[in-house]
């Protein structure tokens, strides 16, 4: 067909282009609203195909749990765990326990301790410094 008997050079300049009153089959109408709307009704279709994500949630993470200890021994087990995996190294004429090595995060003060060690650990109460210190021992963060 010749360009100028096309619809749409005969039309052009009428305001409308033959879509009737003013305003109809303008801006977001013929593709069924602006942006994300329809896709839980109109659009459901193109969702399930195009973006099954879209609705729902994806995970979630409460404040503080990156802090939160999941490991954690109390003094009165430091015994077992020395005679379990203690050995002959020393740190300042004590026996060693690295609980940090281990995979311990904390060290709690409940039970007692019946002889001196060197306490390795990442992070550790009053009370368990007070009973490892209390034993002739030390309690260290560092490595």
């Amino acid at each position: 067909m010749a360009t100028r008997k096309r619809k749409v050079r005969k039309l052009r300049g009428s305001r409308t282009m033959g879509w009737g009153q003013v305003g109809q089959h303008r801006n977001s109408g013929g593709k069924g609203g602006h942006g994300m709307a329809g896709l839980h009704k109109h659009k459901w279709s193109w969702t399930v195909v195009y973006d099954p994500d879209h609705f729902g949630k994806e995970g979630f993470k409460p404040r503080g749990r990156a802090n939160k200890v999941r490991s954690w021994v109390n003094v009165g087990g430091l015994d077992e765990i020395y005679q379990k995996h203690g050995g002959s190294v020393e740190k300042d004429g004590l026996p060693l326990i690295n609980l940090s090595e281990l995979g311990y995060e904390k060290l709690l003060g409940g039970g007692s301790v019946s002889r001196a060690y060197y306490v390795i650990v990442g992070s550790f109460t009053n009370g368990a410094k007070e009973k490892v210190e209390a034993a002739g021992g030390k309690i260290s963060t560092g490595s």
